[in-house]
């Protein structure tokens, strides 16, 4: 199934709009579908990418731009040259789009850099009805004030803040999004959020273990990822993590916990305890979401160990006794120069403490969790409520974030039908 992406410019033009294109253009092909670039510079084959471009979708192109001066200054007979233009553009884009199933426009509907594809695009989103339209608006010149004097009230500078019934909007902030309702007088809610995401991969680099270990524990799949650096020894009292896990599970996440320490070498009934988790972990269905790396790989490195913070979501810690780990975990935490939320029950089990690790130390306490029982479901629903938000929303830690950036305006036969 054919998506066409469409802007001013695409890669090897560098440019974060043009980046994110070429991003969401692969995201597309690994889910099998058949991305197309359409753009008035560049080459989409720079980058191994097919598509084509088009000098008049370009925001510099100097024909255009003297026909959309001519018009803002009213010049005699500008309108109807402009309209000429317009209906050009307009048919070198009808062939590529007629045979798309869906058409992702950057910027041009909300942007004046080049109002005759801005005209032009509108036209066709009212004439191409079996093509889905996507408007992803990174900038909106109606609520920029550098941009005032190069805008007039009439058309076609009116398209600009024209909300199109056709047209699915997503905005990459909620800033933008609450700028885009104002401008258009809809509600906030009949605009996508999906800020910009990373490849963390690209970003975070990846020892060969650590992506044997992603890949085994489907890491991309997961809302969220937890860490629990211990030995497995009684008192760090990981049952509780476990069924923390579990209660998040329940509420229709797929979480996963890793569990990084092989059992305590000092204490014979050590054995004994990790029968009795993986008994548990049995019990509750958790196999496929909480993992023992000190069971099950040969060796976890110090290395291993820094990627891991990396990597991971939050920290997840239930001991009933802990002495030097969070402070150990902080320093850990500044050479990294991270930050991780952890989830840390105190005393005797009635308190559970969330705070926050920054190169600054511990910061950020929240109250204390009142209630053994609650404590448990509370702390993994109080894990899951900032990084799952995050993970699920705003598509910024992990590449499965960016694909369902990239996909999560798709129409639902997408998914049934693709070539």
């Amino acid at each position: 199934m054919k998506v066409a992406i469409v802007h001013y410019a695409c890669s090897p033009i560098v440019g974060g709009v043009e980046s994110i294109m070429t991003t969401h253009a692969r995201l597309f092909a690994e889910e099998g579908y058949s991305p197309y670039l359409l753009a008035g510079r560049g080459d989409p084959a720079s980058v191994g990418l097919p598509g084509a471009v088009i000098p008049e979708l370009n925001s510099l192109n100097p024909v255009l731009q003297a026909a959309q001066r001519e018009l803002r200054v009213e010049a005699e007979g500008a309108e109807a040259a402009f309209e000429e233009h317009v209906e050009h553009v307009a048919g070198l884009l009808r062939e590529p789009l007629a045979g798309s199933a869906a058409c992702i426009v950057h910027n041009a509907f909300t942007l004046h850099k080049n109002l005759v594809l801005t005209a032009a695009l509108t036209r066709l989103a009212r004439e191409l009805e079996h093509v889905r339209w996507i408007a992803w608006c990174h900038d909106l010149a109606w609520n920029n004030p550098l941009y005032r004097d190069e805008l007039r009230p009439k058309w076609p500078w009116t398209l600009l803040k024209e909300h199109l019934a056709n047209v699915t909007y997503v905005a990459i902030s909620e800033q933008r999004r609450l700028e885009m309702a104002h401008l258009f007088d809809v509600h906030p809610d009949e605009i996508h959020l999906v800020p910009n995401g990373i490849d963390p991969v690209a970003f975070l680099l990846s020892s060969p273990q650590m992506t044997a270990i992603r890949e085994r524990l489907l890491w991309n799949e997961r809302d969220w990822v937890f860490l629990t650096p211990v030995r497995i020894t009684r008192r760090k009292n990981i049952e509780l993590a476990i069924r923390v896990v579990a209660a998040i599970r329940d509420r229709g996440h797929n979480p996963l916990l890793v569990v990084t320490g092989p059992p305590g070498p000092h204490n014979e009934r050590s054995g004994q305890y990790v029968e009795e988790l993986l008994a548990l972990r049995e019990a509750l269905v958790l196999q496929d979401n909480v993992s023992f790396l000190g069971l099950e790989e040969a060796e976890v490195s110090d290395a291993l160990m820094i990627e891991l913070y990396r990597w991971v979501d939050g920290l997840l810690l239930t001991s009933a006794q802990e002495g030097f780990g969070l402070q150990s975990m902080s320093e850990r935490l500044e050479k990294l120069g991270g930050r991780v939320t952890v989830q840390s029950r105190r005393g005797s089990g009635t308190r559970t403490l969330t705070a926050t690790l920054s190169p600054s130390g511990i910061t950020s306490p929240s109250a204390p969790l009142q209630g053994a029982e609650p404590a448990r479901d509370r702390s993994g629903r109080q894990a899951g409520a900032h990084h799952g938000h995050r993970r699920r929303r705003h598509s910024s830690s992990t590449s499965s974030d960016h694909r369902r950036a990239a996909l999560s305006c798709r129409p639902r036969a997408w998914s049934s039908s693709r070539s």
